[in-house]
Order: C-alpha cells, then structure tokens, then sequence
C-alpha cells in the first residue's frame, strides 16, 4: 500500500465532514425517539442499549486493574459481564456504576465528535470497540448481536454516501442519548415492585453503604444530563 492511498484512508477517517442540515439532526432525533419510546420497538432496539451497558462494566473492569473474564449478551436483552478481583473498592464500584451511565456518556462523545465534524472517526471509533468488545463475548447470541452492530458501522463508515453517514451516525448517537435514559427508569420501576433485588444500584449499595435510591438518582442525573448537552451540541445551540 503506498504513501497517498494511506494518505487518502487517514484523511477519509480522520478528516471533516460537512455539518447536516438542522433538518436531518431533527429527523434522525425523531427516528431514534421512535426507537426508544414504544415498548415494541424497545423490545428489539434495547440490545444496543446493552451492548453499551455490558461494554462500560468490561472497559472500567480492565482499566481499574481488574481481569475481565468475559461478557454475555442474552435475546431478552440482559446481560452479565464478570470479572475477577477485589470485591470491594474502588475498582469494584466504579465497575458496578459504569453500566448504566455507559450509553449516555458514549452519546455524549458521540455528540462531541459530530459537532466537531468528525463523522466518519464516530463510525470508525464505534466499529473499533465493537471488534475489541467481540474478543471478550462468550455466548453465541451476543457474538451474532455483536457482529451485526459491527458489519452495519463498518458498511456505512466505508460504501456509503456522506449524507448517508450522517444520518446513521447521528441516529446512533440520538438513540444513545435517548435510550440511556430509559433503562434507570425501568430499574426503579422493577424495585419498587419489589424486583431487581440484585441489580446493580443493590450490588453498589451493598459496596458502598450508600442507598440504592441514590445511586439511581446519579444515573438519572448523569443520563438527562448528557441528553440535554449532547442534544445541544448536534442542534448546534
């Protein structure tokens, strides 16, 4: 491979893009509420809602010293990752908390890049940690639900217009915010019927000593919050 066409890739990746239209930022929003809002559709769309909760637990287990011994992604959308270590700490709780803010602050990111005009990067980055994500999966279904995210992010980010690239990677990243939004309200539902006794606001509260009502209000805090900053970094406001 020579010097340009290495050039020609490294600019295609990492170079800018054109900002949308306000209208297609707008449109791409109203899809992905479209994908979050109806129990129908959540029922489908909520795997990659765990693919990024799963994905959180993994990377702050490794980058916290922990051995992350693998990750399994189930049909009814749940999911389990287990790692080896300390089970107390530090380490530990920062595992445990980072499931449910995990989409919202990969939204979050995602929305910088786009404002920033780094689309392309967003589908290439996004490909890159599904591939790295795929080594550590240890069930069929979520190596398929993994593969699948990964091949959709890799054929747009390489045989795909620019205004096609842009509305993906823009619904990605509204359906992120979104969608991270959703599944602490759903906990905090299932406990106060009395289930989820071992979810992960329980598992911190037992670590910590804090109440598990507390724990849901910083995902809630952390989630509306990135909702609200990233939609208005992609509004452009």
């Amino acid at each position: 491979m020579d010097t340009d066409h290495l050039t020609d890739i490294w600019g295609r990746v990492f170079g800018t893009q054109p900002a949308p239209s306000i209208w297609l930022v707008i449109v791409t929003a109203v899809l992905a509420l479209g994908a979050v809002v109806p129990h129908t559709a959540w029922r489908l769309s909520r795997n990659a809602v765990t693919i990024a909760h799963e994905g959180g637990h993994g990377l702050i287990a490794l980058v916290t010293g922990r051995r992350l011994d693998g990750i399994r992604l189930h049909s009814d959308t749940s999911g389990l990752t287990v790692s080896r270590g300390k089970p107390t700490g530090l380490g530990m709780v920062l595992t445990a908390a980072a499931g449910y803010i995990a989409p919202s602050l990969l939204g979050l990111a995602g929305a910088a890049l786009l404002a920033a005009g780094h689309i392309t990067a967003l589908l290439w980055g996004a490909t890159a940690l599904l591939l790295a994500m795929l080594i550590m999966i240890r069930n069929a279904y979520g190596v398929l639900t993994v593969v699948l995210s990964g091949a959709a992010f890799l054929l747009v980010s390489w045989l795909t217009t620019a205004d096609v690239q842009a509305a993906f990677a823009y619904a990605v990243v509204w359906f992120l915010l979104l969608g991270g939004v959703r599944p602490p309200f759903e906990v905090q539902g299932k406990r106060r019927r009395g289930g989820a006794v071992d979810s992960d606001p329980d598992q911190l509260a037992r670590l910590t000593h804090v109440p598990a009502a507390v724990w849901l209000g910083l995902f809630h805090v952390v989630t509306l919050c990135s909702l609200i900053g990233g939609g208005r970094w992609m509004l452009g406001l």
